[in-house]
């Protein structure tokens, strides 16, 4: 992690390689969602403004979430490293990184999607309805009922590798662990219960997210 991820690296070399990551994460899983979904890869290849407005999208809704998701969650664990290098795997960074994660994926929803109906006239240049839709479109994301969905886990890509490594450090500096999860960490063989834990994180990610997601709704409906 260290190698491709450190604070005393130029900016636009930590910035493409977290671009890179961005996209080995986003596009095969929107390959993905376009195969799972009937009919949808057959419009985009025969309608053009169809295959225009998903590009669109694509272009500055899903990589924009995704670059800065993975951008705050590499630089917190690069920061992290620099200042503490022998303790960095801190469970606190752990906790820090899955709620600017949450807040991060929220907010710029919300942000380009006000934007969006600006400068694209989407949500019928509706700035108010294109707020409205945030939440419940959040709320499905974790199903991957929609595109949201492809962008939400994308970001596991990042966050798995990441996870691993600082779960992998605190085992082995023995610093910052609960002793009952971590006591069945260590039952597990080899990487594998980092992965798993790591896992567990990035599910719980997932429903802090949504239940963020569903709170908007709810205070949404009593507003209006």
């Amino acid at each position: 992690m260290e190698k491709h991820f450190n604070i005393n690296m130029p900016f636009w070399r930590f910035a493409r390689n977290t671009l890179i990551v961005s996209c080995l994460g986003l596009f095969p899983l929107l390959l993905l969602y376009i195969a799972l979904t009937p009919g949808f890869g057959a419009m985009l290849l025969n309608n053009g403004l169809a295959f225009s407005r998903f590009f669109r999208q694509v272009v500055t809704n899903g990589l924009p979430v995704v670059f800065a998701v993975n951008y705050v969650s590499f630089f917190l664990y690069a920061a992290s490293v620099a200042k503490q290098p022998e303790d960095a795997a801190h469970a606190r960074l752990l906790v820090i990184d899955l709620l600017a994660r949450v807040i991060i994926f929220v907010l710029l929803h919300g942000l380009i999607y006000f934007v969006s109906a600006d400068w694209f006239g989407s949500f019928g240049g509706d700035h108010w309805l294109a707020l409205q839709v945030v939440g419940p479109t959040l709320v499905r994301s974790a199903f991957f009922e929609n595109i949201s969905g492809v962008y939400l886990y994308a970001t596991l890509v990042s966050a798995l590798p990441l996870y691993v490594t600082v779960i992998d450090r605190s085992l082995e500096t023995g610093t910052g662990r609960p002793k009952l999860l971590w006591g069945l960490v260590y039952k597990l063989p080899g990487k594998l219960g980092p992965i798993v834990l790591a896992l567990v994180l990035f599910a719980v990610f997932t429903l802090v997210l949504t239940g963020a997601a569903a709170m908007i709704v709810k205070l949404q409906s009593t507003w209006i």
